[in-house]
């Protein structure tokens, strides 16, 4: 941690800060607590630009839809964010983790080491990520409260290469669409 602190320190000396207000890219990334994948390098994010929600295998669970939902009306009330508030780039990765998880005997195991369900560990599971992907990016725009001001696309990070591909294109809820 001592090293880590240290770099802290160089950054605090040029440090800025950032206002609070609206995300600068109009977007907000959903993505993998990998530490192969981080967003700010993988995206070249940079401070202020946008929030990042990060979990295993970078799944849209409940707790994402709240938090997106929550973002989306602050957008909206606090910030005047008008029509189009902002993206949701969900981003699964190859050789996720939670791949292991497909493995039924893994998975009991982990979940009598963690104490958690095998059904969670089940939905956290990133096996195939472009299939994941699609599946999540379904979830949330069928979800009753995502805003139909956000909308929500796809992203695959493939470790090897370092690049990222489209799997769906932002869409906005069908309610926005009608």
């Amino acid at each position: 941690m001592t090293l880590l602190l240290e770099r802290n320190e160089q950054f605090a000396r040029g440090y800025t800060p950032v206002p609070l207000g609206p995300p600068t890219a109009q977007l907000l990334v959903v993505t993998c607590l990998d530490h192969r994948v981080d967003p700010a390098i993988v995206l070249g994010l940079r401070l202020g630009d946008a929030p990042v929600i990060r979990n295993a295998g970078g799944r849209v669970t409940r707790a994402v839809i709240d938090d997106i939902a929550y973002l989306a009306f602050l957008a909206e009330k606090v910030f005047g964010v008008p029509d189009r508030l902002f993206e949701v780039a969900v981003v699964h990765h190859t050789q996720c983790g939670t791949g292991f998880l497909a493995d039924p005997a893994f998975r009991r195991e982990a979940a009598q080491a963690t104490g958690m369900s095998e059904a969670t560990l089940g939905a956290t599971e990133v096996a195939d990520p472009q299939a994941t992907v699609r599946a999540d990016v379904e979830r949330l725009l069928a979800s009753p409260v995502l805003s139909p001001k956000v909308s929500v696309s796809g992203h695959v990070y493939d470790i090897d290469t370092g690049r990222v591909t489209t799997i769906l294109d932002a869409r906005y809820p069908r309610s926005a669409d009608a």
